[in-house]
């Protein structure tokens, strides 16, 4: 049985990947207590069910402390369970209620919208360090529905890799395990050719190419992750993201994340280009 917990901050698209796994086939519930998820997983089994997906969120707030125990339990009666936590930036998350005009839902009347987001993000810590952290505050709707199918198709029993493109002018990612800052490199902005494409065309390849700090920089970060990826795995690790941040998010870390995931065939490798759209592919 494979069972998909999703977990995060309000507005920050549970819902959408609760809908997404659902439509994948999943059998799905929104808010369950973690206290109850045993008995709910036998029963689904009982009555078939080999695939499901629950929301545990701060609506169940007195019972959170129980996840890691519950989840523990359940891998040790063969569950594949995987976590994925959603979060954005505080910012982001307020715009959203603005626009949407929903209520929070730790909201009492005497706490502002971003007093809630703040009080459930602490409440929400542990959580997130449980699964796989999604920054949402950069990815559209379809993004995150294509990033949540990847994800839950991945073979739960290997790490899965996340190599993230991003530009440092949007923000670091919060998601990020490793950030690697490659804007001391040559930009191919500068040239108005080349300007309007990214790197994954192949003109910005050659540009890069005839670089040689870029290609210093490429060994350096492959180095350093091939010889501590293997420690991460030691460490039952389910996911590691490995950041890299031009200034745009266009051009060089769009190549080198490109090239870094290429690096390490063995892996299970996911791709991600945050300001190209967010989910890119996989490998």
């Amino acid at each position: 049985m494979q069972l998909i917990l999703i977990s995060g901050l309000s507005g920050s698209g549970k819902s959408v990947a609760l809908r997404v796994l659902e439509d994948s086939g999943y059998y799905c519930v929104d808010n369950l207590p973690p206290t109850m998820l045993a008995d709910a997983i036998a029963l689904y089994h009982e009555h078939g069910h080999s695939q499901i997906a629950i929301s545990v969120d701060t609506r169940s707030a007195s019972t959170l402390a129980a996840l890691p125990d519950a989840i523990k339990a359940l891998r040790a009666l063969d569950v594949d369970v995987r976590l994925l936590y959603l979060e954005a930036s505080s910012e982001v998350l307020v715009k959203r209620f603005s626009e949407t005009r929903r209520r929070h839902p730790l909201s009492n009347g005497s706490l502002t919208v971003e007093e809630c987001i703040r009080l459930e993000r602490e409440m929400l810590e542990h959580v997130g360090e449980l699964g796989h952290r999604i920054d949402t505050s950069h990815l559209s709707a379809n993004a995150l529905r294509g990033y949540v199918k990847l994800l839950a198709g991945a073979d739960g029993s290997r790490m899965t890799v996340v190599f993230e493109s991003f530009g440092f002018k949007h923000g670091i990612p919060l998601d990020a395990d490793f950030v690697f800052d490659v804007r001391c490199l040559p930009n191919p902005y500068y040239e108005e050719a080349l300007r309007p494409l990214t790197g994954r065309d192949q003109a910005i390849c050659d540009f890069f190419a005839g670089e040689p700090e870029v290609q210093q920089m490429e060994d350096d970060i492959r180095t350093f992750l091939a010889t501590w990826l293997p420690r991460f795995k030691q460490d039952n690790r389910s996911y590691v993201t490995i950041a890299i941040g031009c200034t745009g998010g266009q051009h060089r870390s769009v190549y080198l994340t490109e090239r870094l995931a290429a690096s390490f065939p063995d892996e299970q490798v996911l791709i991600r280009h945050r300001q190209l759209g967010g989910r890119q592919g996989d490998h």
